[in-house]
């Protein structure tokens, strides 16, 4: 097991300074192309056909950019070039809580990240009984807006249930249940599999709330015995083994940006 790290600072997005553009900024096909976009001659190609603009307007072979502050999309896609800017899923335990260190002792997310160059924070929680993908970055823009309700990123989630699971419960579920802190529905519902007096289920929400899935399926009349989230937005916790990260590609990044429109 990875060694502990110290006590929990929450990481605030790097600092934008412009040194880029003092200097005249970096031509916008050699900035393309270390953001891993195409090489430098397909990136050139890229601006000649018009498919590159840098902040809402169209570039233009030539062009100098700050690779930190310009907003650059390729293909109507977002595309980070700043190269602080880190963004992982992750296979969290059950077990682990959802902060960076915990002073009680507990495990917690820093103990399985291992070192990186700069110091990332988790977008949103959860609970330490359950497990499945959770999203890091230092991107605090993003990780504002993937949280904040107004913008309804769905996250999907496998739950272990008491069956079998009657075909009445999927109804409720996407029509409304009234909690104790309001209602909440579920976006999609279905079951996975039934074996004995224990069901696979698969729900998706815009919800946020503490423990959510869990008092949602106990009002309903079956209480969950264990919980996977699976997916938030267009991000799929796929086949990264449990307590292991992986960086995401450009492409998901891009899918998140989408995902979190105005």
């Amino acid at each position: 097991m990875p060694s502990k790290q110290p006590s929990e600072r929450r990481a605030p997005r790097p600092t934008r300074t412009n040194q880029a553009s003092d200097q005249g900024g970096e031509r916008l096909q050699k900035v393309l192309a270390s953001a891993g976009v195409a090489s430098r001659r397909a990136s050139e190609e890229l601006i000649a056909r018009g498919r590159v603009t840098v902040d809402g307007k169209v570039a233009r072979l030539g062009d100098k950019v700050d690779p930190v502050n310009a907003v650059i999309h390729v293909n109507g896609e977002r595309i980070v070039t700043d190269s602080r800017l880190v963004y992982l899923a992750m296979n969290k335990p059950r077990g682990v809580v959802s902060t960076m260190a915990d002073e009680r002792g507990r495990e917690a997310i820093a103990d399985y990240i291992g070192t990186l160059e700069q110091r990332v924070y988790h977008v949103g929680r959860l609970d330490a009984d359950s497990e499945g993908l959770l999203l890091l970055t230092n991107d605090g823009t993003l990780a504002h807006r993937l949280m904040h309700p107004s913008y309804e990123v769905p996250k999907t989630y496998l739950a272990e249930v008491a069956g079998p699971v009657p075909k009445g419960v999927g109804r409720r579920l996407l029509a409304g249940v009234e909690l104790e802190d309001g209602p909440a529905k579920a976006l999609a519902f279905k079951v996975v599999d039934t074996v004995g007096r224990t069901a696979q289920v698969e729900i998706t929400l815009h919800e946020g709330r503490k423990h959510i899935v869990r008092r949602l399926l106990d009002e309903v009349g079956h209480p969950v015995s264990r919980l996977i989230r699976t997916q938030i937005g267009p991000i799929s916790l796929g086949n990264i083994k449990v307590g292991r990260t992986r960086r995401l590609t450009q492409t998901e990044v891009a899918a998140l940006f989408r995902a979190v429109e105005e």
